[in-house]
């Protein structure tokens, strides 16, 4: 690909729109979906769980999350007009029931009450956070007290690999992301390494290492 090519690609990925958007997105789902279900697992979700996800994309992995337990209350927080949209229509049965609903935010600050979500997640986000200590104090603001934030991303190594990420992504290993969390609300309570199969747009079998950090909000 062209600088171009490759600038106008990490802009979709980051905040999908148009209908260049909705192919990104598609792709996202089908490349993350392993990663998604990690992070979910490490939730152990509860019956009645109220469950955040910051950054859901088209939503097509709702039907897992919901299949954890009984009675989860989801909400989907995207920046991507398009992506709530899109999520909306394919998720339409649980927005209907009112298992779940998407709401638009400016990047910031979360629009919920303080203490009002059990448990968080979020998936290959990280990269595009301006300032990753503000984020975890406001996911930490709107968790309850002993709540679960599930924070998943593939380590530099290989995102390195992808030229796409020289344009508005940080990389981070898990050392340098469990160092900025050692200044926030947030603590350690399991890390879990995986690696995983995925096909590079080359059509290339590259192996992914990922990790997912299970953080607890201080009591």
């Amino acid at each position: 690909m062209e600088k171009e090519q490759l600038e106008a690609l990490a802009t979709q990925l980051s905040h999908p729109s148009g209908d260049k958007g909705s192919e990104v997105a598609q792709m996202m789902n089908e490349t993350n979906i392993g990663m998604t279900r990690n992070a979910i697992a490490n939730l152990k979700l509860c019956p009645d769980d109220r469950v955040l996800e910051l950054g859901h994309g088209n939503a097509g992995h709702l039907d897992f999350l919901l299949a954890q337990s009984n009675g989860i209350q989801y909400i989907g927080l995207e920046i991507s007009s398009l992506m709530r949209d899109e999520a909306k229509q394919i998720n339409r049965y649980a927005v209907e029931t009112g298992k779940a609903q998407f709401v638009l935010y400016d990047g910031k600050t979360l629009p919920f009450e303080d203490h009002s979500i059990d448990k968080i997640f979020t998936v290959n986000t990280l990269y595009f956070w301006e300032d990753p200590k503000s984020v975890f104090a406001e996911l930490a603001r709107v968790l309850k007290s002993d709540g679960t934030l599930a924070l998943t991303f593939a380590h530099r190594s290989f995102m390195e690999m992808l030229p796409f990420t020289a344009f508005g992504f940080t990389l981070y290993n898990p050392d340098e992301v469990l160092e900025i969390v050692s200044g926030t609300p947030f603590h350690l309570e399991h890390q879990d390494e995986q690696t995983e199969t995925v096909i590079a747009k080359s059509g290339e079998s590259v192996e992914r290492h990922y990790s997912t950090l299970v953080l607890k909000k201080h009591s």
